[in-house]
């Protein structure tokens, strides 16, 4: 395993434009999308010393962005009914990145009903990725749910990043028809 340090005096050149363009899919507002890149580099000064070194930077930047996501839309959601945040949460279409984690329940979350809801989502994506392409579910795995780099796994599998982007999209665009049927 490769032992990755941080260089925050990097970040804005490095990965500036990569967390803005994450950001502002998933929000649809470039000032709220530029804050939130913005709030994402604080918090991973902030808690540069958690480090571990375990995921690229970019990755460990993706995930702190990814939570700050979820923190804006919980925020602007907090006085509305679970069923409008879910209304929010699905309206977007595949093309905007990680809609298998915008749409998971939160494990975190006080309703009673989310374990079981999560037990449920769960297996209902178990049986959409069965009926992926073997390549395609393993690739989606390795990339999404993994997070492994474009890198890594073209290398692993023996693939040009080209085909991987195709496999990726040909998978969200399945496991997206595949849940709408089975469980939205």
């Amino acid at each position: 395993m490769q032992i990755h340090e941080l260089h925050p005096e990097n970040w804005v050149d490095n990965y500036a434009d990569y967390l803005y363009n994450y950001a502002v899919a998933r929000v649809s507002d470039s000032e709220i999308a530029k804050d939130l890149v913005q709030e994402t580099f604080f918090a991973g000064l902030n808690s540069a010393k958690n480090y571990k070194g375990d995921a690229a930077e970019r990755t460990w930047l993706i995930a702190i962005l990814k939570r700050k996501v979820i923190d804006h839309y919980r925020k602007i959601n907090s006085k509305k009914g679970k069923a409008e945040v879910r209304i929010n949460y699905a309206s977007g279409d595949e093309d905007e990145g990680d809609w298998l984690e915008e749409r998971v329940a939160d494990p975190f979350g006080k309703g009673g009903d989310a374990t079981l809801e999560n037990e449920e989502l769960g297996e209902a994506i178990q049986e959409c990725m069965k009926k992926l392409p073997k390549k395609q579910s393993l690739v989606f795995t390795m990339k999404t749910i993994q997070g492994m780099s474009t890198e890594d796994i073209c290398n692993e599998l023996g693939i040009n990043p080209s085909n991987l982007w195709v496999m990726i999209h040909r998978a969200r665009t399945a496991l997206m028809g595949c849940m709408n049927q089975t469980w939205f």
